[in-house]
């Protein structure tokens, strides 16, 4: 018989390696942008943590812009970098959104326990900037979303470092579900 606790990382381990659909989805524009996150929005719900991974000014705020239109939450939805973490509450019977900004937090899970992420997690949905490698062990159930400029863009970000939208700039955006929460998710549909 194995203790309690090899018992439960064999569950997390065996939990993370279920990876459900992946989709990539072409975007031309800032507001394509956050019209994909107004319809990423809708396959969301309380519990659901999103890592958002891409270069400076790749687009991953307009993102998360479209995800707060597409939940209904109150505030403008900004770059959190100079105060880690924003929330956002619902303004109908939606979840809050809780938008992390990773970027600055050099110390993995340790640093982030003090935002107190994995309790706000049950009734919120938390995105997450620059939390790859950091905030996976929240969740064994999450959504991985990875920004990429097209091959040879040289044009300036989607957002400048004020939160601005810019110029058009074609991204690459793949979206890959992990864990049993993501499993037969259809997520085509996003593209």
């Amino acid at each position: 018989m194995s203790a309690p606790h090899d018992t439960a990382h064999h569950d997390t381990a065996a939990a993370a390696t279920i990876a459900a659909t992946s989709t990539r989805i072409t975007v031309k524009s800032a507001e394509d942008m956050r019209g994909l996150g107004r319809r990423l929005a809708t396959f969301l719900r309380p519990g659901d943590l999103v890592l958002l991974t891409g270069e400076l000014g790749a687009g991953k705020t307009t993102l998360t812009r479209g995800l707060g239109e597409g939940l209904g939450v109150r505030g403008a939805v900004t770059s959190p970098t100079f105060v880690i973490a924003r929330v956002h509450p619902p303004l109908g019977g939606g979840p809050a959104l809780v938008h992390v900004d990773a970027y600055r937090l050099h110390g993995g899970l340790d640093e982030m326990e003090d935002l107190d992420l994995d309790v706000s997690l049950p009734e919120s949905v938390i995105v997450v900037e620059w939390g790859d490698g950091k905030v996976e062990e929240l969740s064994d159930d999450r959504l991985h979303v990875v920004i990429e400029r097209a091959v040879g863009a040289d044009a300036p970000g989607l957002e400048d470092l004020d939160g601005a939208e810019d110029v058009d700039d074609e991204r690459g955006v793949t979206v890959t579900g992990v864990g049993a929460r993501w499993a037969g998710v259809d997520l085509t549909p996003l593209g």
